[in-house]
């Protein structure tokens, strides 16, 4: 692989990871274009619904003249179809750009190698499978929503060193395990995702708000399940501020901005049943709050891509014990705010 490629490719993820909270559900795409060995533009997709990565790279190109002479690198193959925007290959052939060097080959069935045949087609010298394995780490939400039908999974919670995550209780205040800065990491993946999941117990217990104040982005679609409908409508939950989708068996009431879904056998259809909602309703990304039986059923179900487990520096003794995912995932160990944190991921699932 040439070292100068990888080089140009390693800047185009850079710039892509800018878009992370902005462009779903497009995929995050980071352009770099090259000329004389010097980068004379750069871009990234910002925003849905507006201008793509290669689209803001040609624009900042100085001297428009150059770009027949030029290099584009990006992280993820042009655009072949009209969408929000116009085609991204069209714009690479109608400017004259030469060589097209691209990270990954776009799962979206309306590219998926279009775009590339489209540029070759036109005379234009194209490379694929620049740092490959990265570019498709960058999209993996997009991955695994366009190609396993449903959003890419992470599951998240804080739990003692003896390993519970809150003490028993019917009522009152839970522990709080997470420091303020931990917890705003929290709301910063909350503003990642577009969608965010909690059982009927936590939000009785902790009438969580599921929203980002701790950092700048958007609030993630609410998802709560609620077998028998025995939540109060004066939770925060349901005060409008987000759209919210509540799972239940039998919908009798009606909110502002809330919407209820009917499930029918809710124990055995409720995983498939959101998963099924999210995908027609393209939402790409879930993250996964709820208490421990909660997260349990996504882990047995094997529903999950990532997991994140804060561990707190103290003990409880007893309580309500933190799920189990079992030995077979190897974990990475990351620190942050002196705290310890396990990364677990699910592999091949988006690979």
């Amino acid at each position: 692989m040439n070292s100068e490629e990888e080089k140009y490719m390693l800047r185009c993820i850079q710039l892509a990871q800018n878009g992370l909270c902005n462009v779903a559900p497009n995929p995050m795409v980071g352009a770099v274009i090259v000329c004389d060995g010097k980068i004379i533009g750069e871009g990234y997709h910002a925003h849905y619904g507006e201008a793509h990565a290669e689209v803001n790279a040609i624009r900042s190109v100085k001297e428009a003249s150059l770009l027949r002479h030029s290099t584009i690198y990006v992280s993820l193959e042009p655009c072949s179809h009209y969408g929000k925007t116009p085609p991204c290959a069209d714009l690479i052939i109608e400017k004259q750009i030469p060589r097209i060097v691209i990270g990954c080959q776009d799962p979206f069935s309306r590219v998926a190698g279009r775009g590339i045949q489209k540029l070759k087609d036109a005379g234009r010298e194209v490379t694929v499978g620049v740092l490959e394995a990265e570019c498709r780490q960058l999209i993996r939400r997009f991955i695994t929503f366009h190609t396993l039908r449903r959003p890419y999974i992470t599951l998240k919670w804080a739990e003692s060193s003896d390993r519970f995550i809150d003490i028993s209780r019917t009522d009152g205040k839970p522990v709080i395990l997470s420091s303020p800065l931990t917890s705003m990491l929290v709301h910063k993946k909350r503003a990642e995702h577009s969608a965010i999941l909690v059982g009927t117990h936590t939000a009785k217990l902790d009438n969580p708000n599921l929203n980002v104040r701790h950092w700048c982005g958007h609030s993630p679609v609410r998802i709560v399940l609620d077998r028998k409908q025995t939540l109060s409508s004066g939770m925060h939950l349901f005060d409008g501020s987000v759209p919210t989708l509540v799972f239940t068996e039998t919908p009798h009431a009606s909110l502002p901005n809330v919407e209820y879904l009917s499930v029918s056998d809710y124990r055995q259809n409720i995983l498939p049943a959101i998963m099924e909602t999210m995908y027609t309703r393209g939402l790409q990304s879930l993250l996964v709050e709820g208490g421990s039986q909660t997260l349990q059923s996504f882990i047995d179900a094997g529903l999950w891509d990532e997991i994140f487990v804060e561990e707190a520096p103290c003990l409880l003794h007893s309580g309500i014990k933190a799920p189990e995912i079992g030995d077979k995932y190897p974990f990475t160990r990351e620190y942050s705010f002196s705290r310890s944190f396990r990364h677990y991921t699910a592999a091949g699932n988006s690979q």
